[in-house]
């Protein structure tokens, strides 16, 4: 699925959708956005382990119900420099969050999915664009899931500041939506506290909030049996929030 920001940069999505779809019926939603941002997610299994994994929870996801839509974002790879440079993106501008609000309204604008159930979900950079999109838009988004997400750009807490604008907690009184956190505490990618520190925002701001720490693991589980865990979590986690339709 090709699609076009507000901004008019075309972007390019892959949509999963259920089995036994029927006419007139709706579902719910999730958009997944991949970390780097250097990333690109394939129309099949991938070359890296935790988006070869990945595809098969979004294929799993489809098959609980969900209509799934896999966004390459601007900043990625795979769509030439231009799109791999784009400007304003990252803590310049986060423009590449426009690209996740027009996946958002491509979904909510589909027959087959009901708009007031829509969720995202993604790991690093997707975490970070996961905390955006319920910090600026929890109107749209209705859950998330964040793992290991970034959710203040840099050092800065000067709101006139272009980093902190461009950071998920420089909007936390818009936030309203739950959301399941998970972090491991030994992360070498991205700092533990970037979860302490929004998870203390959150609590402050009586926003419902789940938090799974993973003792001594990094930034994508090294046990296996951590990411069964992960799945059954967020599972239950939608089916609360989103209300997946059974298989």
């Amino acid at each position: 699925v090709t699609l076009k920001a507000e901004d008019g940069l075309p972007f390019n999505n892959q949509l999963f959708l259920p089995k036994g779809l029927q006419a007139g019926e709706t579902r719910p939603a999730l958009i997944f956005v991949h970390g780097g941002p250097m990333r690109q997610m394939l129309l099949g299994y991938h070359y890296r382990h935790v988006y070869h994994l990945f595809y098969g929870v979004n294929q799993w996801l489809a098959d609980n119900g969900y209509i799934v839509l896999s966004v390459n974002f601007r900043s990625g790879i795979g769509y030439g420099k231009s799109f791999r440079t784009a400007p304003n993106t990252g803590q310049r501008g986060n423009a590449e969050y426009q690209d996740v609000v027009a996946a958002a309204r491509y979904l909510q604008g589909r027959p087959d999915v009901d708009p007031g159930r829509v969720g995202i979900w993604g790991l690093s950079y997707g975490g970070l664009l996961t905390a955006q999109a319920l910090a600026r838009n929890s109107d749209i988004f209705a859950a998330g899931v964040d793992l290991a997400g970034v959710h203040l750009f840099g050092s800065s807490l000067d709101p006139e500041s272009v980093s902190y604008k461009s950071s998920a907690i420089s909007q936390i009184d818009k936030w309203t939506s739950p959301v399941l956190l998970f972090h491991g505490d030994d992360d070498r990618n991205v700092a533990f506290s970037q979860t302490v520190g929004l998870v203390q925002l959150l609590r402050a701001r009586n926003v419902p909030h789940e938090l799974v720490v993973f003792p001594d693991d990094v930034h994508d589980s090294l046990l296996h049996r951590r990411w069964l865990y992960t799945f059954e979590r967020m599972d239950a986690f939608l089916r609360r929030y989103l209300g997946g339709a059974s298989k």
